[in-house]
């Protein structure tokens, strides 16, 4: 967003909020320069510093009411930038509103040792849709078994590679249906209301499914060694390294149920498409040392501030760019893409429960109702000026703020 400012006066110049765009603009050229970026990295870096800058173009807009006046420039709708991310929310929150079901729903996350973690930068394509496929198969696995369910779940998996510090951790959460249909689609089955599967037995099996997928990749020769793994294309090493995971015990967390469907979309809300970092962890950038929020769950939840080099902090973001095309939200079981207009009206059925009203575009309501001028209150926005993108040699700057 850039400026806001009343007719007749010059408006005053108002601190603006520290970004991941001031940080990868002040450093993002020196980093490129001295390390080896994957394409998908370089493009994430490049469209974080041009978002809302005059090098996407924009337009300039006038209260019809006051004449106050605004400039905005365009997005850059890069899914790694924490600026861009709230319509696609929206929108996709608009239509998994549609597909929820009146009972209890479960949220269940799905860990990785962090031995996994030198591997996973090699190939995170390959390891990625492993872990999805391991956790989602463990799930849809309990759910068969007559002596849980007896059914077929409905899952949406949602990957975070990403810990506090920003540190690598990759987890799926995985929102469950609290209750299978049968596979004749002749009654639904309900879950207990405060109980889905043992953890302890899911972590077993969500073990064994992922180091047999694990293993297959190795013997298809669909992984690459590279740097610290480079031993690991041993056949013996890896087996060794296989046998070494294996006597780990792998976490799964089963969080409390949900209460109802709005606890759910909140949920959804906060996870779908975050990002690695948000802006308003950001503290400080001085010189090279880049300060940020984070809580430590390890030492009772406590709030501190960790400092990183500028390096160390970039080093860190570009851990959890994904490859890509790679979808990192993913629907399993009565929810898969392919049966899930049908299975879900027959639940409902079942359930005897009309579908919800169809949720209009947000871009459409936003056309109706544009939003109200922040001095007058009363006016709305009015575009009188667009502006083509700039090219520019150097970093781009944020537009002024007067």
């Amino acid at each position: 967003m850039g400026a806001v400012t009343p007719r007749g006066t010059a408006g005053a110049v108002a601190a603006r909020r520290l970004e991941l765009a001031d940080i990868v603009r002040a450093h993002g050229d020196v980093y490129r320069r001295t390390h080896r970026l994957a394409t998908v990295q370089d493009a994430a870096l490049r469209a974080i510093a041009t978002c809302r800058t005059a090098a996407l173009g924009g337009h300039r807009e006038r209260c019809d009411r006051c004449g106050a006046v605004r400039v905005s420039y365009n997005s850059c709708r890069n899914r790694h930038c924490p600026k861009c991310q709230t319509l696609a929310k929206d929108r996709w929150l608009a239509a998994r509103r549609a597909e929820l079901l009146p009972i209890p729903y479960f949220h269940v996350v799905f860990t990785l040792p962090h031995a996994l973690n030198p591997l996973a930068q090699g190939n995170p394509r390959v390891l990625y849709a492993l872990l999805f496929r391991a956790a989602a198969d463990t799930l849809l696995t309990f759910g068969r078994d007559p002596r849980h369910l007896g059914g077929t779940l409905g899952i949406t998996a949602i990957l975070h590679t990403w810990g506090q510090n920003l540190s690598q951790h990759l987890h799926v959460h995985c929102l469950v249906t609290g209750g299978a249909l049968v596979r004749d689609g002749s009654r639904w089955i309900a879950s207990r209301p405060s109980f889905l599967f043992p953890v302890h037995a899911l972590s077993v099996v969500f073990r064994a499914k992922f180091l047999a997928g694990l293993e297959r990749t190795f013997t298809d020769a669909r992984l690459r060694f590279a740097a610290g793994t480079g031993a690991l294309a041993d056949r013996r090493a890896f087996t060794r390294f296989l046998d070494h995971l294996r006597a780990k015990d792998w976490v799964v967390y089963a969080k409390r149920p949900f209460a109802g469907p709005e606890q759910v979309l909140a949920y959804l809300g906060r996870y779908t498409h975050r990002v690695a970092l948000s802006n308003d962890r950001l503290v400080s950038v001085d010189g090279g040392t880049v300060r940020v929020r984070w809580t430590d769950y390890a030492d009772h939840d406590r709030r501190k501030v960790l400092a990183l080099t500028a390096d160390e902090f970039l080093r860190r973001f570009l851990l959890h760019v994904l490859p890509t095309g790679f979808m990192r939200i993913r629907h399993f079981g009565l929810l898969a893409n392919r049966r899930r207009r049908v299975t879900v009206a027959r639940c409902r059925q079942i359930l005897a429960t009309p579908a919800p009203a169809p949720v209009d575009d947000p871009r459409a309501l936003a056309a109706l109702d544009p939003p109200r001028c922040p001095f007058c209150g009363e006016g709305p926005w009015r575009v009188v000026e667009v502006f083509p993108p700039v090219p520019s040699t150097g970093a781009p700057t944020p537009p002024d703020s007067s």
